[in-house]
């Protein structure tokens, strides 16, 4: 399945009324188009004759001149098979005259789309609505009928396209919408809007509030240079979005015209559309399909937009500072919410002095001074064992000290070599008994502390654990209420990170643990006191599994199709074995790991991405490892 469909936005100057001029530069951007990749390209409302003809679009001559210059552009196109042009002008159907866009490839005309929404005081005066042409269905040109009508959709293999014209785009009555439902990705709209002062903010909005709404790709195309400036000014904007994200938005008032590309990512669409209560809705109206030669050009490096990193980390310092401050806010929400319906004035948590227990603390903290509760009462219990440095431990109680809550250590070596005994499990084996004894260990003294002092168990795993499975069933898997379940560890990391900055009472413990390699500390420490057991090279990167997460989760993404990406997201940095290395492990454990999110605690959802079976999620637990 194709994944990516390259399109275009070309902004040609115009010489009004001048059709064979403006074929030939129509021609020109078609083919610097065509060199850029692009398999869709989609010029301005009435480009071959220019928007600003007046009553000039009435003459006859005018008419007769855009119909060859439309001919003799079709006729190049032959050039370039399985390339989409989209190209304005007046066309005469049934008796009157419309605002149409001719849709061209291959060397031939494959539709006529007229304009649906015209203003009686200016295009109205020439144009006739598309509603006044119902019974019109075909348009003979060039020895040929071609479809007409605002009904069509245009099929190059799996990416279907449909065009509406300027304003139409504005109308409760839209074409688009319709063939949207009916399967269009692409939203293809050549326009002649003048420019006036904050016109084009409001252009962008409705650009990207109309991607978002059909879950589709959108190509916006201006009238700009050439065009007269009697009364109005036109700039050329040039817009491509993709579910409500703007992916180019060009240079505007360019004298000489120029040319904008972007890759849409047709998969995405069409998972979106899968989620969206719209489309499992509405039913389209009927529609005329029109197929398409197919054309693949996108591939490999060539990839003409960013893919991040880091995607649930905000890059911007601005927007990560609101990231912060809303996630904290759901989580601190959320838990106050939880204590108030059970009547708890109280928290137990666990404290390790890493990333996961340093977030959960912080909510802690907020939720009691959203609250207005003693701080006293967050008993903070840390639990060294065969693998605690003295770091970590270190940072665990600077930090309890620096927020003012209680600290309780608990020592449960000599606890655990009892269950050893119990169960008889030889010390010196260091498996997964060995580690996972510890994990249930200190569980077991949380939820009797919690008991035993009246408070609710916090929950610290994080999303990417989850979504690993790492984490010891009924054992740190476990809680009465899991704060970061929704929160992914590279945003753990950033908050923690941020949070520092503005709360010097505990600014050196949060950035010592940010700077602390992920660990559970199960396995004794090397000899010069460091952390010996590294999570991520026994599960690998977390910044690969976040970005991971995402792509399959949020995007829909085909283990192909995120090695792609990661490859590009990631260049420099991992080479594609490493990546392919590390996806495998993630498809693996994150296929065979449902049981344990299918019990994990309550905590609240944090963004688009979620695991809880209770809605965000659902998997059957004995799913096992297949190829996805």
């Amino acid at each position: 399945m194709k994944d990516f469909t390259r399109v275009s936005a070309a902004v040609p100057p115009v010489k009004i009324a001048d059709c064979a001029v403006n074929e030939a530069v129509v021609e020109d951007f078609f083919s610097r188009a065509v060199e850029k990749g692009a398999e869709a390209v989609v010029f301005p409302e009435l480009c071959l004759t220019g928007a600003t003809c007046g009553d000039i679009f009435l003459s006859p001559a005018l008419l007769d001149s855009a119909l060859k210059a439309l001919e003799k552009f079709a006729s190049s196109t032959a050039h370039s098979p399985g390339v989409i042009a989209v190209v304005g002008l007046p066309l005469r159907a049934g008796g009157r005259v419309y605002d149409c866009a001719a849709v061209v490839e291959s060397g031939s005309v494959k539709g006529f789309v007229p304009k649906s929404v015209v203003d009686p005081s200016t295009d109205g005066r020439w144009f006739a609505l598309a509603s006044t042409a119902a019974s019109v269905k075909t348009v003979e040109f060039a020895g040929s009928e071609i479809p007409f009508g605002t009904d069509l959709i245009f099929t190059s293999g799996n990416v279907s396209y449909a065009v509406e014209i300027g304003s139409d785009s504005v109308s409760p009555l839209a074409p688009a919408v319709n063939l949207a439902l009916a399967g269009a990705d692409i939203i293809l709209n050549p326009s002649a809007a003048p420019e006036t002062v904050a016109r084009h903010d409001c252009r962008l909005e409705a650009i990207r509030s109309r991607s978002a709404l059909l879950n589709a790709g959108y190509v916006h195309s201006g009238a700009g240079a050439g065009e007269s400036s009697t009364d109005y000014v036109f700039s050329g904007p040039a817009v491509i979005a993709e579910n409500g994200v703007i992916l180019e938005d060009g240079e505007r008032f360019e004298g000489g015209g120029f040319i904008v590309a972007a890759d849409i990512d047709v998969g995405f669409i069409g998972f979106e559309r899968s989620r969206n209560p719209l489309f499992k809705t509405f039913g389209p109206e009927p529609v005329r399909r029109v197929a398409l030669a197919e054309r693949f050009v996108v591939g490999g490096d060539d990839l003409l937009r960013d893919v991040d990193s880091a995607p649930f980390v905000p890059s911007d310092p601005a927007a990560l500072a609101g990231r912060v401050t809303e996630v904290l806010e759901i989580q601190s929400s959320a838990l106050a919410t939880r204590l108030k319906a059970i009547r708890c004035k109280k928290i137990v948590l666990g404290i390790s002095g890493g990333l996961d227990s340093a977030l959960a603390l912080i909510v802690a903290v907020e939720t009691f001074k959203k609250l207005g509760y003693d701080p006293k009462d967050i008993l903070a219990l840390t639990m060294p064992g065969f693998g605690t440095t003295g770091r970590t431990k270190g940072n665990a109680e600077k930090l309890c000290e620096g927020f003012g809550v209680t600290l309780e250590t608990v020592d449960i070596t000599a606890s655990v070599r009892s269950h050893f005994n119990d169960i008889g499990h030889d010390e010196s084996v260091k498996d997964i008994t060995y580690e996972n004894a510890q994990a249930r260990a200190r569980t077991f003294i949380l939820m009797d502390k919690a008991n035993q002092t009246g408070a609710l168990l916090v929950g610290t795993g994080d999303l990417s654990e989850l979504a690993l499975g790492w984490c010891t069933y009924n054992g740190d898997h476990m809680s009465m209420y899991g704060v970061n379940a929704g929160v992914p560890k590279t945003l753990v990391k950033a908050i923690v990170g941020h949070y520092a900055l503005s709360n010097p009472a505990v600014r050196d413990a949060l950035t010592d643990i940010v700077a602390t390699p992920v660990s559970p500390e199960l396995l004794p420490a090397s000899d010069d006191g460091t952390i010996a057991q590294i999570t991520e090279d026994k599960v690998g990167p977390y910044e690969l599994h976040d970005f991971f997460i995402y792509h399959f989760l949020r995007r829909g993404a085909t283990k192909r199709k995120i090695l792609f990406l990661a490859a590009k997201a990631f260049a420099g940095k991992y080479d594609k074995a490493t990546v392919e290395k590390w996806l495998e492990i993630f498809f693996r454990r994150f296929l065979t790991q449902q049981f344990k999110r299918s019990s994990m605690p309550d905590g609240p959802a944090v963004g688009s991405v979620g695991l809880s079976q209770r809605g965000a999620w659902a998997m059957p637990s004995d799913m096992g490892f297949v190829e996805l």
